[in-house]
């Protein structure tokens, strides 16, 4: 549910929502420009605009389209753009046409604008025990890359979790991934109970975020069916300095820290 909304801001306002539609935004800020993309699941599109607000007339491209077949040809999800070591990468989840086959991958563009020069494929973004994966996500942190996504423990759809590994560089993966959340509390796992067709119980943590501030790292996710009003934000939280590779290091809120509000109609 959307509600138009005028909000006072640095002496202008602007509506919400800012598009029609757009599935797993992403938004990064680089020397004066805010670079954009979602999830079309036809192609990869990026938005360039000074001012985050005016995306419905932002300047935007379609920068690559998938093969008509082939491992990474339908159910292009969850792009995010990042620019890493001195060029832009682009992470993306797609498959065949069959969801099991869900895996990362890879673009790459040494262009200083986004929407210029070429994007290149990389590959797949293979990570250890190269299982079902969405929802990928890289940050740096200490001089290291890290990898988070969501994926599945085996080769079956029981349930999705959160895992990190390290990163070698922007487009390789090294060494073993480490589980760091799993679907536990009540929140984690509602389907939609009032539709009688669907599954009671869905155990869902994707979309991985990592922030930082101060001495701490966030790690806010999504939980629960996303087609449902009780999807929602939880969290995972660390000091800076502990080791990330360890599951210990890194503590869930027992709560969620974003979720909807029958009260006020959000």
């Amino acid at each position: 549910m959307m509600f138009a909304i005028s909000i006072c801001y640095a002496q202008q306002t602007f509506t919400n929502p800012l598009l029609p539609s757009g599935a797993d935004p992403w938004v990064t800020y680089h020397d004066g420009y805010y670079y954009y993309t979602n999830t079309t699941g036809r192609n990869i599109t990026i938005w360039k605009t000074k001012n985050i607000s005016d995306l419905k007339s932002a300047e935007k491209k379609v920068v690559w389209t998938p093969p008509s077949t082939g491992p990474y040809s339908k159910e292009i999800w969850a792009p995010e753009i990042h620019f890493l070591q001195g060029k832009w990468y682009v992470y993306f989840a797609a498959d065949s046409g069959n969801n099991s086959n869900h895996r990362l991958y890879v673009l790459e563009n040494a262009s200083k604008d986004p929407l210029e020069g070429n994007w290149t494929m990389k590959g797949k973004l293979i990570t250890p025990d190269d299982k079902w994966a969405i929802d990928g996500s890289v940050f740096e942190h200490k001089g290291k890359m890290y990898l988070i996504w969501s994926g599945w423990k085996g080769d079956v759809n029981g349930e999705q979790d959160i895992f990190i590994a390290k990163m070698k560089n922007p487009f390789t993966v090294q060494g073993r991934r480490t589980l760091v959340s799993t679907p536990t509390y009540n929140w984690e796992t509602i389907g939609d109970l009032n539709n009688p067709n669907d599954v009671p119980h869905v155990n869902v943590n994707e979309g991985p975020e990592v922030l930082k501030h101060g001495n701490k790292l966030f790690l806010i996710y999504s939980a629960s069916g996303c087609w449902t009003d009780t999807y929602t934000l939880g969290m995972l939280s660390a000091n800076a300095d502990a080791d990330l590779m360890k599951a210990s290091s890194l503590t869930k809120t027992e709560h969620p820290v974003i979720k909807n509000s029958p009260k006020n109609q959000v």
